[in-house]
């Protein structure tokens, strides 16, 4: 079973159901990924969703990456690559996959100059952010488009638009 752990700052404010929406974009980013039956394993698969400011995410940019600016997401995996693809949840228990932390200003700002709303934004970027907690990457051209590939077709089953598009 996937959990959300969401932690939402009142910024994001609540006109969007945050939490039902973090919920589809991760369940179904992992349906789409090799490991679908992270949910209905009877352990629990969880993800830490934060919500937060530019301020709080470019203090986790600076401390954690070296880059002292914000950015729209940042992903924090539990597990290497390796270890999500020998993960065995046949037993019951839990597992913390990782924590994804969205920053609202860069989110924003970046959803009005692309004429989307803050939510469909929102949503490629957790799924985006879960994507790197199963392990992918998109570090060279080849791993960059096969992980764009899934999130477009993750997107689509969301009835969302592809973000790649010019």
């Amino acid at each position: 079973m996937i959990v959300v752990e969401l932690s939402c700052d009142d910024g994001w404010g609540t006109a969007v159901d945050w939490e039902g929406l973090a919920r589809r974009a991760v369940e179904e980013a992992v349906r789409h990924s090799p490991y679908a039956a992270f949910r209905a394993a009877a352990a629990t698969v969880e993800i830490s969703l934060r919500l937060t400011d530019d301020a709080e995410v470019q203090a986790l940019n600076r401390d954690y990456r070296g880059k002292d600016k914000p950015t729209n997401v940042l992903s924090f995996p539990m597990l290497a690559p390796e270890e999500v693809a020998d993960l065995s949840l046949e037993g019951a228990g839990e597992l913390l996959l990782g924590d994804i932390v969205l920053a609202h200003q860069t989110c924003a700002a970046e959803a009005a100059e692309k004429g989307i709303g803050l939510a469909d934004h929102a949503t490629h970027l957790i799924v985006h952010g879960t994507l790197h907690l199963l392990g992918y990457d998109h570090i060279d051209d080849s791993d960059a488009e096969a992980m764009e590939q899934l999130e477009r077709d993750v997107l689509r089953a969301l009835g969302l638009h592809n973000p790649y598009e010019d």
